[in-house]
């Protein structure tokens, strides 16, 4: 059964549920506790530590913004770090740096995407303290960008953001009744909140043109997707909610043959093979796991984000008073 279809309202599935929803509550109150009351240990990095996490299941674009992070605290002189879970990841052995040439299979998407396009050392691992230990006695880093972990409280944090992303909070009951990892009073605890979709209120990302970049060909220059307006295409998304990826490309004026697979898919060439051939466009996460297949006519979607003035500040109050 796929809940997700039953996260926006509240009905008879999710009023079955919540027997289990309540339990998660309490599993949640009490493990914050301990970390709050000390029971459990906290490990704390030498250098500052940014966490961008959700209180919501599934993608919320978190990765898009840590992207933004650590390219913008590389303008003003910081030599960031990065960590992840590595989600779906094959590897056994904990923790493990990630390359930009790194198997996607072996050491999961996101931290393969992150090294390809942040030009920053990655590391993952279950223990993300561990994976910010081994990143430290490699790397001369001064900061370190945790991609998830909100509710990851073994390892301590100095700053705090939460990304609200374009699905909202739902019916706003705990999982499984509902989407939420946590309370949604749990955003008013962080230092930032941002939403990735258009809002009247709090800090927000504004998304730039998108344009396609070739999944092999790095000769061929990326031009706007404005330019196959009218055009047929494959859309590929295996990525938590496709349905977005597809709205992005209608609103463009592209008419779909949507292909929805699995978040975090291990693609195969025969998932790839569609019938008329057309153009295929992807998301960067699934370009990712398709660059060894031979695909001539396959295309990246990239948006590129820029947050809100507001938020800008806000952060650079925050990296200000910690330095001091």
């Amino acid at each position: 059964m796929q809940l997700t279809r039953h996260w926006e309202h509240f009905g008879l599935v999710n009023l079955a549920l919540s027997p289990l929803s309540a339990l998660f509550a309490g599993a949640v109150w009490l493990r914050r506790y301990s970390y709050q009351r000390g029971w459990l240990r906290r490990w704390r990095s030498p250098v500052p530590v940014i966490i961008v996490g959700n209180i919501t299941a599934g993608g919320s674009g978190k990765t898009p913004l840590v992207l933004w992070l650590a390219h913008h605290l590389q303008t003003r002189g910081y030599r960031p770090g990065l960590v992840s879970r590595g989600y779906r990841a094959r590897h056994t052995d904990w923790p493990q740096q990630v390359s930009a040439d790194s198997d996607p299979y072996q050491f999961g998407d996101e931290p393969v995407l992150l090294a390809q396009q942040s030009g920053c050392p990655v590391c993952i691992g279950p223990d993300r303290a561990a994976a910010v230990r081994t990143l430290l006695a490699a790397h001369p880093c001064d900061i370190i960008l945790a991609d998830d972990g909100l509710q990851h409280y073994a390892l301590a944090r100095d700053i705090e953001i939460a990304v609200i992303g374009a699905q909202g909070l739902g019916n706003r009951w705990l999982l499984p009744a509902g989407p939420l990892r946590e309370p949604a009073s749990r955003l008013q605890q962080v230092d930032l909140v941002i939403h990735n979709h258009p809002t009247t209120t709090g800090h927000q990302m504004h998304w730039r043109d998108p344009v396609l970049s070739h999944v092999h060909r790095h000769d061929i220059a990326p031009r706007p997707l404005a330019q196959l307006h009218g055009q047929h295409v494959h859309a590929v998304a295996g990525i938590a909610y496709p349905e977005h990826f597809f709205a992005l490309l209608r609103a463009h004026g592209l008419i779909l043959h949507t292909h929805p697979f699995p978040d975090h898919h291990p693609y195969t060439p025969d998932d790839l093979h569609f019938s008329p051939p057309l153009p295929i466009l992807m998301t960067r996460k699934d370009a990712v796991k398709c660059q060894h297949h031979a695909l001539p006519d396959a295309w990246v979607v990239d948006r590129t984000l820029q947050p809100d003035a507001a938020f800008i500040t806000a952060l650079h109050h925050l990296l200000e008073s910690y330095a001091g």
